[in-house]
């Protein structure tokens, strides 16, 4: 049986074939059929080249139509596709295709120089493709005959990895299979009631959950248009709230829609749903933008490793602070230090199971068999409580983990770059809070000889993507420890919780 989700995507696509799928606001646009057409193109020369299924295809591209055309075309194809955030440095990007082994990488003509002897070096074949659609890779198709086969899948055969840090330090890739896609994004469509007359406002990047998964296939599922913003600006946001219904977006974008002295009730009385995601809410941000717009943020809450897990609901209260109930077939349970569930609204570590929840971490069968419980439940590492009517509120992570808007960052990896300075005795990365992007990443320094901050910062540059290089760096003595020896990031967040205000 044909299990493949992009069989999906299309069978519902062709319901409304001349409906515009994509409009990218300069004027090209792409209806469904001609998005599923570029896709068929697409596949026939990953076909003609021998690109088999499970095979890995790495991208690091902008964001455009055909950026989104390729991520179609290798699920039709049957072929992993591997999505890298566009910041990551050529060091970082020469791990990720090691782990992966790519048939093909997938990058930016602006830095085809800087990235043909990384992709050289782990034997992947290097096609570039821009923003605009231009690049190696579109050079190839013309002319090509579109091929309109889809692979066979099986419902548990990998459809995408998506690479997510952990606290070794070790990136992990998270294996999403087709029955994880279809069963998030068809559960989604329905409880945020998606439907061909929606106008999805769409801004965020297409290299992680949020927006290559939640956003195109909730648009995709139910013929809906997307209004495709290469990425998020106020102004242009305000403009085009008027022709939209739709908009997800990270908390930094309702904080900077915010600050807009023309965004009020007025622009947004078309918009019948904003989501808030990838990153805590803070309740006055909840209430300040509900004040200014008449729109009360629909928060909800997933993983990469999941998908969407729980979400507030569509009709009825949306409470500030919360992320709402679990998803249909989603089951949830939080248990304290001795894995047995805790009462009332009692706080522990949130566990999760469903059809939404990955297969495992790519090659790493241990480091798989350590997130999972011995009943199949996956252990998310989130601090929640639950009320007696359900609904789920997070209260902070058991990892050290940063997330600045809207994007993880793993404190381990910088520590270790700044570390690696014989200036440095050791450090302490932490996040702190910051009135645009939530969290922003300051390191706490030990140095045994005199070096200053904007030399680490520079140093880090050729090292680390820019958002997860520190806003700021602070020179100590001794680190706090506690009887173990453990530095106690605790007691630093506490210390330097104002240091950016």
């Amino acid at each position: 049986m044909q299990q493949n989700f992009f069989a999906l995507l299309e069978s519902r696509m062709l319901r409304e074939p001349d409906k515009v799928c994509l409009d990218c606001l300069d004027g090209s646009r792409l209806s469904n059929t001609e998005l599923l057409d570029l896709t068929a193109c697409i596949s026939s020369y990953l076909r003609q080249q021998e690109i088999a299924p499970g095979e890995r295809l790495v991208v690091q591209v902008p964001k455009s139509a055909f950026a989104v055309a390729l991520y179609l075309a290798c699920l039709r194809s049957g072929i992993i596709y591997i999505p890298l955030n566009t910041a990551y440095t050529a060091e970082e990007v020469g791990y990720f295709l090691a782990d992966a082994t790519p048939a093909v990488f997938v990058c930016d003509p602006g830095r085809e120089a800087e990235l043909t002897e990384v992709a050289q070096q782990h034997g992947a074949r290097l096609y570039t493709l821009g923003g605009e659609g231009d690049g190696s890779l579109a050079e190839c198709i013309v002319g090509i005959q579109p091929d309109s086969e889809v692979e066979r899948r099986g419902a548990d055969d990998i459809a995408v990895i998506l690479y997510t840090s952990g606290t070794t330090g070790r990136s992990k890739g998270a294996m999403l299979s087709n029955r994880n896609l279809a069963s998030n994004a068809l559960h989604l469509v329905d409880i945020w009631g998606f439907t061909d007359r929606d106008v999805l406002l769409h801004a965020l990047p297409i290299y992680h959950v949020h927006g290559l998964f939640v956003a195109l296939h909730c648009a995709m599922l139910s013929s809906a248009t997307m209004l495709f913003l290469p990425a998020f600006d106020a102004q242009k946001i305000i403009g085009l709230l008027p022709r939209s219904t739709v908009l997800m977006g990270v908390p930094t974008f309702y904080t900077r829609l915010l600050k807009q002295a023309d965004f009020n009730r007025q622009v947004c009385s078309n918009m019948r749903l904003f989501i808030s995601g990838s990153a805590p809410l803070l309740a006055e941000t909840f209430a300040e933008f509900e004040e200014c717009s008449g729109h009360s943020i629909l928060e909800r809450y997933g993983m990469t490793e999941t998908g969407m897990l729980v979400s507030n609901p569509l009709d009825g209260g949306r409470v500030a602070g919360t992320v709402g109930f679990p998803l249909p077939e989603v089951q949830t349970r939080i248990v304290d230090e001795q894995g047995q569930e805790v009462t009332g609204d009692e706080v522990g570590v949130l566990q999760v199971k469903g059809p939404n929840v990955f297969t495992g971490y790519w090659q790493m069968p241990d480091k798989t068999a350590e997130e999972f419980t011995a009943d199949g439940y996956f252990i998310t590492g989130d601090l929640a409580s639950c009320d007696e009517t359900g609904r789920i509120t997070l209260v902070g992570r058991n990892k050290d983990m940063i997330i600045s808007g809207g994007l993880n960052i793993y404190p381990i990896e910088i520590e270790t770059c700044i570390n690696n300075l014989s200036e440095v005795v050791e450090s302490a990365v932490i996040g702190v809070p910051h009135e645009d992007f939530g969290e922003a990443v300051v390191a706490v320094v030990v140095r045994n000889i005199d070096i200053s901050e904007d030399a680490i910062l520079q140093t880090l540059q050729g090292q680390l993507a820019r958002f997860k290089q520190p806003k700021k760096i602070v020179f100590v003595e001794t680190l706090p420890r506690n009887s173990m020896g453990k530095v106690q990031k605790n007691v630093l967040r506490s210390d330097y919780n104002e240091v950016l205000r």
